[in-house]
């Protein structure tokens, strides 16, 4: 039989934990809003750097091959930009981009080419840190996500595409759909390629824009600015999904606490029930043995 004392032990024990998964849901359902408020700014930003970009490339008075960043050559070593949280107790969500990324380190592998990773967050660079060859690593930038590191991580990886170190460049980082579904994504950072969207099929308007300087000589002044502006988004989908999945996996634990909790008071109460029920015969069988004496 169970004994009582340590059933009520670990009915204690469940409900501390119980209140520590409470605790780190409402805490991360505060950061959620406060980095989701960012994230739906800066969406409609990115898209419409991305439209004007590509109306500028597509207006037809720039060859793309003139231009560093958008310069297509043979690819011989292919970079990727592995964003995941600095932190666990979010599920599945790092393990998620952690496959996405051995996905496409298999898929370059077999294809000949060779891969080199830079690291943004804890749990990415402490997992291929014996497993792939790791150019940078920046931990602890996930939590505030900062423009000034985006710049940084952005800065390296332009560096090492003009170098010619790589001839490709992959962004994968987690997207924030909504609450319950976060998907890895993968983007190509480098070289840099605007086609038009044919999900849109909404009736489009033709802009004429007017440059100053021309196109040519304003493109690879603005083109960095782009590449920081994609990898922040990438930070900052990366950073919301986080939360949301750890909101997500610390109700599913507190949920499951309170069902502990409810299984170890219903066998605490069996068992108290039967040991009374054990006292109570030794009890009758005493006092019936006393009468036959």
């Amino acid at each position: 039989m169970p004994n009582l004392r340590d059933i009520r032990k670990k009915i204690d024990a469940v409900k501390k934990i119980g209140q520590i998964t409470k605790a780190m849901n409402m805490v991360a359902s505060a950061k959620l809003r406060s980095i989701q408020r960012r994230l739906e700014g800066f969406r409609p930003y990115k898209n419409k750097f991305e439209e004007v970009i590509t109306n500028l490339i597509s207006s037809g008075g720039i060859n793309p091959q003139k231009i560093e960043l958008l310069q297509v050559r043979e690819v011989k070593k292919v970079g990727i930009i592995l964003v995941t949280a600095d932190r666990g107790l979010c599920g599945a969500f790092n393990s998620m981009l952690i496959k996405e990324t051995e996905k496409m380190l298999a898929k370059f592998k077999k294809e000949g080419k060779e891969v080199e990773l830079i690291c943004v967050g804890k749990k990415g660079a402490n997992y291929f840190a014996k497993r792939a060859p790791i150019k940078e690593a920046y931990t602890d930038v996930m939590g505030k996500v900062l423009i000034q590191d985006a710049r940084k991580i952005a800065r390296s990886a332009m560096r090492a595409f003009l170098n010619g170190e790589w001839d490709e460049v992959y962004v994968v980082y987690g997207y924030f759909v909504n609450l319950i579904k976060q998907i890895p994504k993968v983007e190509k950072l480098l070289p840099l390629s605007f086609e038009p969207k044919e999900a849109e099929e909404k009736p489009k308007v033709s802009y004429s824009y007017i440059y100053e300087p021309e196109e040519e000589e304003l493109l690879p002044e603005i083109l960095p600015l782009y590449v920081n502006t994609v990898v922040f988004a990438a930070m900052l989908e990366t950073a919301v999904s986080e939360q949301a999945a750890r909101m997500t996996a610390m109700d599913n634990a507190n949920r499951a606490c309170g069902d502990m909790v409810r299984q170890l008071t219903l066998l605490f109460n069996k068992t108290r029930q039967a040991s009374i029920t054990k006292e109570l015969m030794d009890i009758v069988g005493g006092a019936e043995a006393i009468k036959k004496g």
